[in-house]
């Protein structure tokens, strides 16, 4: 069974469109400089999934990654501590999901992204992910 994520990232720094050029080869997942992420990244698998977020502009969930390199050494990381795993768009939701919908909608109020916002790298439940998923028309 797989696991399901999210992962933010800014627009500016790097987007879906971004993700989507790098193809199936995929793109390591840099700089995430926090224990509790690093801790979510060493527990995923080959073929999980996680949602694309656009965090600060947009604040919306765009898109879907697939994991496909498990966690290993960052290397824009100089003191060696952090790490990254290598993911791969997937798809685009038809219709992207609002944070504010989602912070509207009380079947999200124990989700990972309304409770600790902060966390670029985070665990998504099933539930979560299904609704998500059919909200943003998939």
């Amino acid at each position: 069974m797989s696991a399901y994520w999210l992962f933010k990232s800014e627009p500016d720094a790097w987007s879906w469109e971004q993700m989507v050029a790098c193809g199936k080869e995929g793109t390591g997942w840099t700089g995430v400089r926090n224990h509790l992420a690093k801790k979510q990244m060493q527990a995923m698998e080959i073929g999980d999934l996680g949602f694309f977020y656009h965090s600060n502009v947009g604040k919306a969930v765009v898109g879907i990654v697939e994991v496909i390199k498990l966690f290993h050494p960052d290397p824009t990381d100089a003191s060696g501590k952090f790490g990254m795993v290598d993911v791969r768009a997937v798809e685009p939701l038809p219709r992207p999901v609002t944070l504010e919908e989602i912070k509207a909608d009380a079947r999200f109020a124990d989700m990972a992204l309304v409770k600790n916002m902060r966390l670029s790298v985070q665990p998504v439940s099933a539930d979560h992910w299904r609704a998500i998923r059919a909200l943003g028309g998939l």
